[in-house]
């Protein structure tokens, strides 16, 4: 009864404990908020790629290889493959309404397909929604506007469908569907941010004139009645440029703009229909000349001869080799069964679609590139790749490298800011022990009236606990405030303060990504509480073994 009766007094009439208290929960919170924002983006990067390219990918240079149909038809009859999808992966430059020209990743697919394997419909950013964002608490996205659904609602399905329906009220008065591309939202730059709200206010390119003016197109709406350039490097099946160093150039509309969430993704990504970049790239089927070996002078494709019976000289075509070139992709994406969170595992898929890649390559021998090999690694099976073999692999093997230096990263900062915390250690321990050395008196009179050592100890240890677990509940308390709202606080200190600490630039999200764990904030809520008592160890193992009389003496 007297531990729990002087704990109270001790706690409700002295400062200094609850200064030490304030620091466990300032240690605590720094810890919790630094783990969530780190380890959300851990998760969120790898998360990402489900969204961008599935869980697996099989993957052949920029030339690709032939039969995605096949190989598609063979992923898709295994119980755990869910879907997949061809895909071709160029680099190239986009010139933008305005006169500037960015270089960009151009991607062909096919959107229904993609979109059962990326979820590609949900990425698509211009479309009618019912409910606003959790950050929008204004409700002041567009997008939810009743005027707006109709054109939102054609948006949404050329986008899907990677063409441009004609709609004489925005300009597109073409007869037929035309091919379109679905831009990055942060690419074209005309977009308008809202950064207290997350959404976007479609915007329009600003065009310097010839005398140094600048001219807003406020006509042009790149989702509605814009139309980019792209320009592309064609290759044949051995990887060397057709059509000698000219590149092909192709104008499409724009139908919509995707957000993955990803800045890198969403300011360097553009999406083509798969067919129309085939035909532009020569990667479609068709009937080809035999490629002569390296080195070898191909014959010409025309002769000039003269005609014995009139002397005249003519144009005559030579005899060509000629070939069934099947079309050809770059990638072949597979969506797994279930997902990572649902308790999928990506590397376990790669190792599936190795084995019916393996079969479809001895089925095509000599028309594809070979499968790759399997090891063992640390008890594990993986996929070992070479030269000559296609390659398959998950989101986490194509950032590798990244996604390691993350990992480390997190590790090396949550050690130093836990070394930090330790002051918390050293700190109640010298409150205690001045309180100790204060209070030699009553632990005198304790022990003259029959308290155990133990029990006051005790005393001290339960002193410290109340106040580990005052700090480290305040300190949950206050981080999981900040972390669910970590992103109106940036806004709000870059707005009033100028201070911007999350570049998307840099940290790759355009967002700050942060989660709390519970197995994580359970961790430290107990390092906290346990640092209080360790602290207060020492200093109450100096008042269990006072002698009563000399304490008493002594005051």
């Amino acid at each position: 009864m007297y531990q729990a009766l002087l704990t109270r007094r001790y706690l409700s009439s002295k400062v200094m404990p609850l200064l030490a208290s304030l620091a466990v929960m300032l240690c605590t919170a720094m810890v919790l908020i630094t783990w969530s924002v780190m380890g959300g983006f851990l998760e969120r990067l790898l998360s990402a790629g489900r969204n961008v390219m599935g869980d697996v990918a099989v993957s052949w240079g920029t030339i690709g290889f032939a039969h995605a149909d096949d190989l598609i038809a063979r992923l898709e009859k295994h119980p755990d493959v869910a879907a997949a999808a061809p895909m071709i992966e160029t680099f190239g430059l986009i010139s933008l309404p305005g006169g500037r020209t960015e270089p960009v990743i151009i991607k062909g697919i096919e959107g229904s397909s993609f979109d059962r394997v990326t979820g590609f419909a949900e990425a698509l950013w211009w479309k009618p929604v019912a409910k606003p964002l959790a950050s929008d608490q204004e409700g002041v996205d567009i997008r939810l506007r009743d005027e707006n659904r109709r054109v939102l609602g054609r948006m949404h399905a050329d986008g899907l469908a990677m063409m441009a329906s004609p709609d004489p009220v925005s300009g597109r008065d073409w007869p037929d569907p035309r091919p379109g591309v679905v831009l990055g939202i942060e690419l074209s730059r005309y977009n308008i941010r809202d950064g207290d709200s997350g959404t976007y206010t479609p915007g329009a390119p600003i065009v310097k004139t010839a005398d140094g003016r600048s001219d807003v197109q406020r006509s042009l709406i790149l989702p509605v009645n814009g139309e980019v350039v792209l320009n592309m490097m064609p290759l044949d099946s051995s990887g060397r440029p057709l059509g000698g160093l000219d590149a092909v150039t192709r104008a499409f509309p724009v139908v919509n703009e995707f957000r993955t969430g990803l800045y890198e993704i969403d300011k360097g990504t553009a999406y083509v229909e798969l067919s129309s970049l085939q035909r532009a790239l020569r990667m479609d089927a068709a009937r080809r000349i035999v490629p002569r070996p390296q080195g070898e002078r191909a014959a010409p494709a025309f002769r000039i001869e003269t005609d014995p019976s009139t002397g005249e000289e003519r144009i005559v075509r030579t005899e060509q080799e000629m070939i069934d070139d099947p079309a050809r992709v770059t990638h072949v994406l597979v969506r797994a069964k279930r997902a990572p969170a649902e308790g999928g595992d990506p590397r376990a898929l790669a190792l599936v679609v190795r084995q019916v890649y393996a079969q479809f390559a001895d089925d095509h021998a000599g028309k594809v590139p070979a499968a790759p090999g399997t090891v063992l690694a640390g008890g594990h099976a993986r996929i070992a790749e070479s030269g000559n073999a296609v390659a398959i692999r998950t989101w986490e093997d194509q950032n590798r490298t990244f996604i390691s230096a993350v990992k480390k990263e997190i590790g090396l900062v949550l050690f130093v800011f836990t070394f930090i915390s330790i002051t918390a250690v050293f700190l109640v321990l010298a409150i205690f022990w001045s309180m100790v050395s204060e209070k030699t008196r009553e632990v005198g009179i304790l022990r003259a009236i029959g308290a155990s050592r133990r029990g006051v100890a005790f005393v001290w240890l339960a002193y410290g606990g109340v106040i580990g677990l005052v700090g480290s509940a305040l300190g949950l308390a206050a981080a999981t405030v900040i972390i669910r709202n970590i992103n109106p606080i940036h806004d709000w200190m870059g707005k009033t303060l100028g201070l911007y600490a999350w570049d998307p630039q840099v940290y790759y999200f355009s967002e700050i990504p942060s989660r709390v764990v519970p197995l994580h904030a359970a961790i430290v809520f107990v390092g906290g509480v346990a640092s209080c008592v360790l602290g207060a160890l020492i200093p109450a193992m100096r008042a269990a073994r006072m002698d009563p009389v000399r304490a008493l003496r002594w005051e």
